[in-house]
């Protein structure tokens, strides 16, 4: 039994949205409801209910500014996640065409849709609501602010991306997480020297792997290498 009430109102595109969904729902609802808005729209959105974790932190996943009840529509990419997830791939931070097409990983030269192909993680390409619903793979970025480089982000953010984050994954419980991005994650947990391979310390008790980045500009890292960090995230952790 759906037990939360959501409601989003736009005059400027006069959009009327009301769903009664369970909680695992939401994220979806506001991707979808971040799709169907243009960039800087008003637009008002309450909830009725208890969430497992801050509105806001879903609010910010999902592409929206604002403490509420009038949120403005940014441009950014918004999370694809839900519970029950075999892996959750996290991005450092969208690109611009990711923002604008609503797809992770999809500026011309990224190699992660070929190398989740390849690896068996992924049926469809570039289809990341198929990923999710039919492969069980959500994806999120510890960082929702669009820039065109990943080295434009600073340690500050990342942390505290990663904390939004974990507040995340401590709710939906995937099973693995994929962190791609090597950088990204070293500032965000101020692990400096940590390398590409499964973690030591896990993230919202789920355990993480982390690979290179699969961004063309990347060189050091070939298709094949990614291929084979994506098969060995998929393998799951060693044990014990």
């Amino acid at each position: 039994m759906a037990d939360l009430l959501l409601r989003a109102s736009c005059d400027q595109v006069g959009l009327r949205r009301e769903s009664s969904i369970d909680a695992g729902a939401v994220p979806i609802w506001l991707a979808r409801l971040h799709r169907a808005l243009p960039a800087g729209a008003a637009t008002r959105i309450n909830i009725d209910g208890n969430l497992p974790v801050p509105f806001s932190s879903l609010i910010e996943g999902a592409g929206f500014s604002g403490t509420g009840p009038e949120y403005l529509r940014v441009e950014s990419l918004c999370d694809y996640v839900s519970p029950g997830m075999r892996f959750l791939v996290s991005g450092l931070n969208p690109s611009p065409t990711a923002a604008e097409k609503g797809i992770g990983f999809v500026t011309p030269g990224n190699r992660f849709w070929p190398a989740a192909l390849q690896a068996g993680i992924v049926t469809s390409d570039r289809k990341p609501i198929d990923a999710l619903t039919l492969d069980g793979v959500g994806f999120t970025d510890l960082v929702k602010r669009v820039t065109v480089r990943a080295d434009e982000v600073g340690a500050v953010e990342f942390r505290a991306g990663q904390a939004r984050l974990e507040r995340l994954v401590h709710w939906l419980k995937p099973k693995t997480i994929i962190m791609v991005g090597l950088t990204g994650w070293r500032q965000a947990s101020n692990e400096p020297k940590a390398k590409a391979g499964w973690q030591s310390t896990s993230l919202g008790g789920c355990p993480v792997y982390l690979m290179p980045n699969t961004s063309g500009i990347n060189t050091h890292s070939s298709l094949e290498d990614l291929v084979g960090h994506l098969v060995e995230a998929a393998a799951g952790p060693p044990p014990v």
